[in-house]
This record gives C-alpha cells, sequence and structure tokens, in this order.
C-alpha cells in the first residue's frame, strides 16, 4: 500500500471517527435525557409516587428519536414494596420535541413489568380526594402504550403472568382502544378488550361509549356496554351492562353499577345477574372483595369464607376465574343475619 492510500485512509478514518463522536454529542445535547428523567419523576411525586432508575436514561435517534429506561422501580412515597418493577421501558419521543419544543412522550414500551396489587391498593386508598373545582388531566399519549411479559401479583402470590398489553392514542375526546392477554395462575388465558373515549366534563373524567369484553378460555365471556367517571381517588361512578356467557350453564344478563365513596360509606358496587339456575342481587365493596377473592384462590391456603357483600344469591353452579361453586345460598345485609349454606369448592381446573 502507498504512502498517500495509507494517508487518505488515516484521513477518512479520522473523519469518521468525528462524525460518530459528534452524532453522540448531538443525541445527548438534543434528547437532554436528565430532562426527561427529571420531567418523570417531577409528575411521579405530584401523583405521590417515587420513581428510580438504576442507571441514566440512554438516548437514540434510531429508528426514531427515544430514551432507553433500564431498572425502572415505582413505588409510592415512603413505602417499601413497589408498585411496579420492569428491566426495561422504551420513550418514543416526536421530532419537535429535539428541536427545543415541549417534553412530549408519544409512546411508552415496558419489559417485563411486575405490578403489586397490594402495594397499588395502598397508593390508591391514601391518594386525597380530588379538590373541587379542580378538572382532572389526561395524560396524552400519541400512538399508545406497549407492555410485554409482564406480571401481575399480590405479595408472593401470582395472580397473572405473560401480560401483553397494546394502547392506543390515549387523547381527549377520542375513542381510545386498549387489548390485554394473559395467562392466570390455573394456566387458563384471559383475553380483555376495552374502548372507550375519555372526555374532561366539569371537574371528573368521563368515559363515553365503554365496551368491554373479556373471556377466560372458551369456558367464559362478558361483554359489557355504558359509561363511567371519576373525580379522584375513590369518588368514581359507573354503570355498565351486558351479558355473560358460561359454556357449560348458559348465558346471564349482568349489570354493575359502581357508586362512589363518601364520608360514611365506601365505594361500592352494585352487581346483579340473572339466568339459568343463578340469581344474584349483591353490594360488594370492591377492595374489601378483591381481598375475599385472592384468599379464596390461594391455592397454597384458601380461606371459604363468606364474600364481603349485602343482599342475595342464589348460585347453582357457576365457574369464574378458576373457582367452582355450586350450591351457594347466601341472604346477608345490615338487617338479616348472615345465612350461608353451600357445597362450595374453592378448586381450580384440573
Amino acid at each position: 500500500m502507498s504512502r498517500r492510500l495509507r494517508l487518505i485512509l488515516l484521513v477518512l478514518g479520522g473523519v469518521m471517527l468525528a462524525v460518530a463522536l459528534a452524532a453522540i454529542i448531538a443525541v445527548y445535547l438534543l434528547l437532554q435525557p436528565e430532562r426527561f428523567t427529571v420531567m418523570l419523576q417531577t409528575q411521579a411525586l405530584d401523583a405521590g409516587l417515587e420513581l428510580n432508575l438504576a442507571s441514566p436514561a440512554s438516548p437514540t435517534l434510531f429508528p426514531r428519536p427515544a430514551l432507553e429506561l433500564s431498572g425502572i422501580t415505582l413505588n409510592a412515597q415512603g413505602a417499601n414494596a413497589p408498585i411496579l418493577l420492569a428491566s426495561r421501558g422504551r420513550l418514543a419521543l416526536p421530532w419537535q420535541t429535539l428541536l427545543g419544543g415541549p417534553p412530549v412522550i408519544t409512546r411508552l414500551e415496558i419489559d417485563s413489568p411486575r405490578v403489586d396489587l397490594d402495594a397499588l391498593q395502598d397508593w390508591l386508598a391514601a391518594l386525597p380526594t380530588q379538590p373541587a373545582g379542580t378538572p382532572p388531566n389526561i395524560p396524552r399519549i400519541d400512538t399508545g402504550v406497549s407492555i410485554s411479559r409482564g406480571s401481575v401479583v399480590r405479595g408472593d402470590q401470582l395472580l397473572l403472568g405473560n401480560v401483553a398489553l397494546e394502547a392506543g392514542s390515549l387523547i381527549s375526546g377520542q375513542p381510545f382502544p386498549l387489548s390485554m392477554s394473559a395467562i392466570t395462575a390455573a394456566n387458563t388465558s384471559l383475553q380483555l378488550r376495552l374502548s372507550a373515549t375519555p372526555r374532561i366534563e366539569g371537574n371528573a373524567l368521563q368515559l363515553d361509549n365503554i365496551e368491554l369484553h373479556l373471556s377466560q378460555g372458551s369456558a367464559m365471556t362478558v361483554a359489557l356496554n355504558g359509561s363511567a367517571h371519576w373525580h379522584g381517588a375513590a369518588d368514581a361512578a359507573a354503570s355498565l351492562a351486558g351479558k355473560l356467557d358460561q359454556a357449560d350453564a348458559g348465558q346471564y344478563d349482568i349489570s354493575l353499577k359502581l357508586t362512589p365513596a363518601d364520608q360514611d360509606n365506601p365505594l361500592l358496587l352494585a352487581l346483579k345477574m340473572d339466568g339459568p339456575d343463578n340469581h344474584a342481587d349483591l353490594h360488594l365493596p370492591p377492595l374489601a372483595l378483591a381481598h375475599w377473592w385472592s384468599q379464596l384462590g390461594d391455592e397454597h391456603n384458601p380461606q371459604l369464607t363468606v364474600p364481603p357483600a349485602s343482599g342475595h344469591a342464589e348460585i347453582a353452579r357457576l365457574e369464574v376465574g378458576g373457582i367452582h361453586i355450586e350450591g351457594l345460598t347466601l341472604q346477608a345485609g345490615d338487617d338479616v343475619p348472615v345465612s350461608a349454606s353451600t357445597s362450595a369448592s374453592a378448586n381450580k381446573k384440573p
């Protein structure tokens, strides 16, 4: 190789190295990862949460501008148990943000998140009531959310595994689609499809045109339609009605009505169900019901107790979420003694 050729190659190599270094510097200057880290942590603090990363956010420009997050931990302020743990996350950003525009997230991707329902419930219970006249804020996400290989737990108990979630644009006044799939602890597949139109109505977040479809393998499907609104914390209301279809038991008319908590009463869910040999008209506190259901489905030590409810139910045979119930008659309330005759069994499907 001639001396001139070696010199040309050295010059070209130096130019390419300089371009690469300039590109790396430009990425950091344009994306300013610390700006987004501070923004996310500030928004978390405003919601009573603490957000921590195992290492500083890493910027990239290809295939589109984004920040890579590693070792994500989200917990309530002062709490030891994390609400969410995730190995990796990715925030996609619009080009105008790189050119000095406001810090906007167009897409959120999370890999292998772990959500603890106990920690989530504790945070929700501690949320302050929305001040009167203060409209809630809908976080705008232009092109959606993607979650893969997630799990939902309650303490050390796995409730859902292999959770995958895809959500569309979250913009006030536009339809918001969401789909989710998961595997239960009993190795049963779950599928959820939800569509609703969010909007601000006065000082409430209104959800119109709700369409919800839930299926558990081929054994059960639920289809509901209705609306809901939320003022903050436990000040929530909803009205949904539709059908519950049990493959081996028939079809049921079902309605759900959620009434908000006040100074004297907790958040309350009114459930009505009518169908072949099964009838129910119950009032249930959702948070207490979730705790009761988790005990009932504990494969190591199932706790067969009367559910936290008032009203009446006559269940000849019902199977939901891996729980098999037969011959249950329930009468409960403030003015009548609780009576329950049951041959119920909390067994999982084989």
